[in-house]
């Protein structure tokens, strides 16, 4: 398969106007190595602390608090504070998940345990992780407290998930049903918080809250989807992650578990797979990628990755956004699902 990068939505580089002095703000909060550490996974700094230019994500969770609060009539600068603690925790994740995985790099530049170590990473993270919760309960008035609490929530399911992710590694028997439930929370919990954390800030009614919730939700879960498809047949050059990488750690993806769960000779064959012990090598992979694609598992996860976006569509019917705020959050569900276009 081959990827192309899709073109960012307006409110994307809109965020990075609003959010990058806030957020490192909060990073200068941090001891002097922590901060150093930091800044060079944002892509702030090079490993030696000089000042440089790299690529520090799409922001696409902290846009979705921003936008959630234009969407229930809020100045978006009201929630940066919320847009700063999602990304603080989505990077908290980052650290974490690049060390569990053992990949080595990010954004086309090495991830911080490759470069420091294993407890460089995992320390880094939970100063990122501490500093959310802080940025929230310093906002005045109740709605801080109600941000916080809705975050700590969403990093909970998140870490269920990671969890669930792990442990289904190398086994043939997870159901697609069982993905979805880890992908809910490894994935799905921190968009749904990010989609609605800005309203929760500026106190917009429950029913707004719960409105972009399930939007940002349904998001997750085509993300999860389209990172799935790239985790296998992803280009490197444009993913910035090693080539089938997911197929490497043995992970059992959704395009996975869908063609092991229609049966027949690809799923007895990718099964068993999963089930050797001995370690692949690359042509090895090559041909399991193959295998699943012929199968139809990436044309499903493409597809179910469209459903979903339409879903987060439709979660915004209630809304009262006006049309070029409803017309960013469309453009984002289509950002998520036009990266495997």
């Amino acid at each position: 398969m081959r990827t192309s990068p899709a073109t960012a939505p307006r409110g994307l580089l809109a965020t990075r106007r609003l959010l990058d002095p806030a957020l490192r703000c909060a990073i200068a909060r941090l001891d002097p190595t922590t901060r150093q550490v930091a800044s060079y996974h944002f892509g702030w700094t090079e490993a030696d602390g000089t000042p440089c230019s790299s690529d520090g994500g799409k922001a696409v969770r902290p846009t979705l608090t921003l936008l959630g609060a234009r969407a229930v009539g809020a100045e978006p600068a009201r929630a940066v504070p919320a847009a700063v603690a999602v990304e603080l925790v989505h990077n908290f994740s980052l650290l974490h998940d690049d060390l569990m995985d053992g990949d080595t790099q990010r954004r086309h530049r090495t991830t911080v345990w490759a470069q420091w170590g294993p407890a460089t990473a995992i320390l880094a993270g939970d100063a990122l992780l501490a500093l959310s919760q802080e940025v929230l309960l310093e906002v005045p008035g109740p709605t801080g407290p109600a941000a916080a609490r809705t975050l700590a929530v969403a990093t909970r399911e998140l870490i269920r998930g990671q969890v669930q992710d792990m442990a289904f590694e190398g086994r043939p028997e997870v159901t697609v049903d069982q993905v979805l439930a880890m992908a809910e929370g490894k994935t799905a919990a921190l968009l749904s918080a990010a989609a609605c954390l800005g309203a929760v800030l500026v106190g917009a009614p429950q029913d707004h809250v719960d409105a972009l919730a399930d939007y940002g939700r349904h998001l997750g879960l085509a993300f999860q989807l389209v990172d799935d498809v790239l985790g296998i047949w992803g280009d490197p050059t444009i993913t910035g992650k090693p080539a089938r990488s997911d197929l490497r750690a043995r992970k059992t993806s959704l395009p996975v578990a869908r063609v092991i769960g229609c049966g027949g000779a690809a799923g007895v064959e990718v099964a068993a797979w999963l089930r050797a012990p001995q370690e692949d090598t690359e042509e090895r992979l090559v041909q399991v990628a193959a295998l699943l694609d012929a199968a139809g598992g990436q044309e499903w996860a493409r597809s179910e990755s469209a459903a979903h976006a339409e879903a987060a569509a439709a979660a915004l019917a209630g809304l009262p956004a006006h049309d070029d705020v409803r017309a960013e959050l469309l453009g984002l569900a289509e950002f998520v699902v036009g990266r495997v276009q």
